[in-house]
């Protein structure tokens, strides 16, 4: 898909990248925020068991300190593992926690020996942008993505992009967050009146269609909705800002002042159920789909790719 056709259709997101990177930087190794996407990834894997797939090379989109890791090294030991990230200061995370200098990456590396398994390949993580990795076009077998397409305001040209770096018939595999998330903040934030943004998020459907468009083939979406309870405001606003706080272009400049939080406490309070708790809702959209060898990015055209010549047809 171009940006020429059905421009009208394409999700730009009020998101600011520099705002996303500086947002997670701040957050140090993430593993505050597993309490929410440790258990997606985890779901995400349940749903890779039933998938037959055999990577020679894969992609951690949106990495973070690597968090998924080990387990995709796990999975298909012999494959080669790149992760990608926005921000220095997370990849930094990421390299101390699984390159050879550090103790644990070494212990890991030894245990498989041991086990017969054989060390998997030394992992490489790149700060990219993920719409323009840099990485070589059909150079890849898998993209894993958990939880972070919701941060780029492009998802559609992410999408573009790892079609490119998938070899045909590869498998790009991803969960985000949908526009049902964090609905009860924004309706805090609008009774209390307050000038700012939050972010927003597409829909699982419209995830569906992008990814036809952008050249994949037989997608699956799904999606399950999460509901957090606390017993105080500022509990949720700090779950908030651990799952990347609000890197939303238009969002208050400068630091909120006491007399700002204490009405956006105040309403979120005036939102507690008959039980007496606070609810955050979580919208989890999971896709998987397959990396087709043509495309249609307008009526009547079709793209395919040199490579595919020869390869017994297009899918």
């Amino acid at each position: 898909m171009t940006e020429s056709s059905h421009p009208e259709r394409l999700p730009t997101l009020p998101l600011a990248r520099e705002h996303v990177a500086l947002q997670f930087g701040r957050r140090g190794d993430l593993e505050a925020a597993q309490f929410l996407y440790g258990e997606i990834g985890a779901r995400m894997f349940e749903r890779l068991e039933y998938i037959r797939l055999a990577p020679k090379a894969m992609l951690d989109a949106g990495c973070g300190a690597g968090a998924a890791l080990e387990r995709l090294q796990a999975r298909y030991p012999g494959a080669a593992y790149t992760g990608v990230d926005l921000s220095a200061a997370v990849l930094a995370h990421a390299r101390r926690l699984h390159l050879p200098a550090s103790m644990g990456a070494r212990l890991r590396h030894s245990a498989l020996k041991l086990a017969g398994r054989g060390a998997p390949p030394l992992p490489a993580f790149v700060q990219a942008d993920m719409a323009a990795t840099g990485l070589p076009p059909e150079s890849l077998d898998l993209v894993w993505s958990n939880m972070a397409l919701h941060w780029h305001p492009e998802p559609h040209a992410v999408l573009a992009e790892w079609r490119r770096l998938l070899r045909v018939g590869g498998l790009a595999m991803f969960s985000c967050l949908g526009p049902a998330t964090f609905r009860e903040l924004r309706e805090a934030v609008a009774r209390a009146g307050l000038d700012t943004v939050t972010p927003e998020f597409v829909d699982m459907h419209d995830f569906g269609d992008l990814l036809i468009e952008n050249g994949f083939a037989d997608p699956v979406m799904d999606q399950e909705v999460l509901t957090f309870t606390y017993r105080h405001a500022d509990s949720l606003l700090d779950d908030v800002r651990r799952l990347g706080g609000n890197p939303a272009r238009g969002r208050r400049r400068g630091l909120a002042t006491p007399a700002w939080r204490a009405r956006l406490v105040e309403a979120i309070e005036a939102g507690r159920g008959p039980d007496g708790l606070i609810r955050l809702t979580a919208e989890v959209a999971y896709g998987h789909a397959w990396r087709a060898a043509s495309y249609r990015s307008a009526p009547g055209e079709t793209h395919v790719p040199v490579s595919s010549i020869g390869r017994g047809g297009v899918r």
